[in-house]
């Protein structure tokens, strides 16, 4: 009796398996298929019109992109079970990102994305039936319904599927090409030699170029490199930097990544330092590999962490370790709170999500500016130093609608800092300075210093175009007890030379215009007359006390027709007001300028595919 009691319970459910898969097939196109729908809204729980919302499969290609409705909803339909991520992105509002988001038959994922100015998010609501359903769960109900074939709905040890093993999720569509997803950039710029200085050496001509792609699907590599050309020196300049990581759903593996430079002295300079080697004028040579990882401690508790091994070698060689680390607590949807320390060199950027064009160019021109930045080196007592500098900052940032308000306290300590010194010629010996590779000024070691300060900021979203910040500080800066040297000993200007703390305030429109899709950026940076205000980027803010006036402007061209890709026309104007400058007078009536923030004009055209 028990066996026919079994054998009419499971034949009674495969009757009523056909029976609904029969029913339903005449409303169904006969495709095992899910899909994905949401709905956009801001921080008030405002629905959001017109954010773009962009659907990868699990090896990162973009499939299908659709923009939200009045009601902020959109939805992806026809989608083969598997991995997706959604990537959601709005003017004036920080891209959101979900990845790991499971498709399956005849199952539609509802989405509710919360985009903010600080930090947005995606949140999985809940799973319903599609109308396309080819299943339903009745025949669970009838084999619920005996006792003794309850047994048949459970799994054996070994039979259940592993969703977390990405090699059992193989892709309905065949293996992924070697590559794919394949973006670049080559730049063409030119400036001013003559006004050009500071931390990050930009000659006056040259070329350069980023290429990103993913090997494999979950493989991420970048390579860029520069050639340049001095002209005051006539000698070129060189770099390449590389970096990869692994990218696959809701895990973030380690980036690595190595940057070589190589650039030469003005021929005059070098001569007079390195006079006594054979082998002639030898060149600045650096390399630098870093390693970034982050750690998730808690759900709103994440640490990013890491370190650089640089090596500089300029008549000396130098090695040293710089680690850094951030770590970030989510108390809400509104309030972030940060805690960063460095050590020796400067972290780097942090990375961009990668997701829009616009945050994918900002990636390749982050690596741009990453062979730009230079160690700062100088020359003490005839051998090269290299500044360094171990930092502590504690940040918050509260968001209230389209409006966020930061706050951040730091303390510094840097070793062999290094400034620009102009006018100086032949004042000082050549072992006592270090000529600037981007300009005709020169490079002054002014030692050490220590300083404390703060700073607090506002930011405005305007419209969909248009955002305002404006901030406040106190932070380090120099001055000088006298303004008039007796020698020319350089010990007497560094012992003229102090650093204290000054006042600080800054504004920063930046905008996009309709129609012509120009991108501007203006700021201004007041401080003290007669005061030069350090440099000094933080790591838990977006404002910088940015001395004098600064103008940015990225001009998209038409391209040719057929030509894949397009281009994009740059202007970059720093502090043309040539505010922030240490002036101090020779005892020959000479006049030297200190400053950090040097005059400079520079422009480019840049082709992006």
């Amino acid at each position: 009796m028990s066996a026919r009691r079994t054998y009419l319970v499971l034949g009674l459910a495969a009757a009523t398996l056909l029976y609904s898969g029969a029913t339903q097939a005449a409303t169904t196109t006969g495709k095992l298929s899910g899909g994905i729908m949401g709905r956009v809204k801001d921080a008030t729980g405002v629905s959001q019109m017109g954010a773009t919302v962009q659907l990868f499969n699990r090896f990162d290609k973009l499939l299908q992109q659709s923009l939200t409705n009045e009601q902020g909803a959109f939805s992806f339909a026809s989608l083969n079970p598997d991995y997706y991520s959604v990537h959601v992105s709005m003017a004036s509002f920080v891209p959101a990102v979900r990845k790991n988001i499971a498709v399956q038959a005849g199952i539609e994922s509802v989405l509710n994305i919360n985009l903010a100015t600080v930090f947005s998010s995606i949140e999985i609501v809940y799973s319903t039936p599609g109308q396309g359903a080819l299943m339903s769960d009745d025949w669970k109900w009838v084999l619920r319904t005996s006792q003794s074939t309850r047994p048949v709905l459970r799994f054996g040890p070994d039979m259940a599927p592993d969703i977390s093993d990405p090699r059992s999720r193989t892709s309905r569509s065949g293996s992924s090409s070697v590559f794919s997803d394949t973006r670049g950039l080559v730049s063409i710029s030119a400036g001013d030699p003559g006004t050009y200085a500071g931390g990050a050496t930009l000659p006056d001509l040259g070329t350069a170029f980023a290429l990103a792609t993913s090997m494999f699907g979950a493989n991420q590599l970048q390579v860029s490199g520069n050639v340049d050309y001095l002209s005051h020196s006539g000698l070129p300049a060189a770099g390449f930097h590389t970096s990869y990581s692994r990218a696959q759903p809701g895990f973030l593996s380690p980036e690595i990544s190595i940057t070589i430079r190589q650039l030469y002295l003005p021929t005059r300079a070098a001569a007079g330092i390195f006079s006594a080697q054979p082998e002639g004028v030898p060149a600045l040579r650096t390399i630098s590999a870093n390693m970034t990882d982050h750690l998730e401690i808690l759900d709103n508790l994440k640490m990013m962490y890491g370190m650089s091994l640089n090596s500089v070698s300029f008549g000396d060689r130098l090695n040293y370790l710089s680690p850094y680390a951030v770590l970030t607590y989510t108390v809400n949807d509104a309030d972030q709170i940060e805690f960063s320390f460095s050590s020796g060199a400067p972290p780097p950027s942090r990375t961009t999500l990668r997701q829009g064009s616009e945050s994918r160019d900002m990636a390749l021109l982050q690596d741009l500016a990453a062979l730009a930045s230079v160690p700062r080196i100088s020359r003490g007592a005839g051998h090269t130093r290299v500044q360094r500098a171990e930092s502590f900052e504690l940040g918050y940032r509260h968001v209230a609608g389209r409006r966020s308000y930061g706050l951040a306290v730091y303390r510094d300590a840097v070793s062999n800092a290094a400034v620009t010194i102009a006018g100086v010629g032949d004042y000082f010996s050549d072992s006592d300075i270090m000529p600037d590779l981007g300009s005709r000024a020169a490079v002054f070691n002014i030692g050490n210093y220590e300083t404390i300060g703060y700073m607090a900021n506002m930011t405005q979203a305007i419209g969909g175009n248009m955002e305002l910040s404006i901030a406040y500080g106190r932070g380090g800066a120099l001055l000088a007890g006298s303004r008039q040297l007796e020698s020319n000993s350089p010990d007497e200007l560094r012992s003229l030379v102090h650093a204290t703390s000054r006042s600080w305030a800054s504004g920063k429109l930046t905008a996009t215009v309709p129609g012509a899709g120009t991108k501007f950026s203006a700021s201004y940076g007041w401080s003290n007359p007669g005061t030069l205000m350090l440099a000094r980027n933080f790591e838990t803010q977006r404002a910088s006390p940015n001395t004098g006036l600064n103008v940015t402007i990225r001009q998209p061209i038409p391209s040719f027709p057929g030509m894949p890709g397009r281009l994009e026309a740059t202007a970059e104007l720093r502090n043309m007001l040539a505010e922030g400058y240490l002036g101090i007078s020779t005892f020959d009536n000479r006049g030297l300028v200190l400053t950090e923030a040097p005059r400079a004009v520079r422009g480019g055209l840049s082709f992006i595919f």
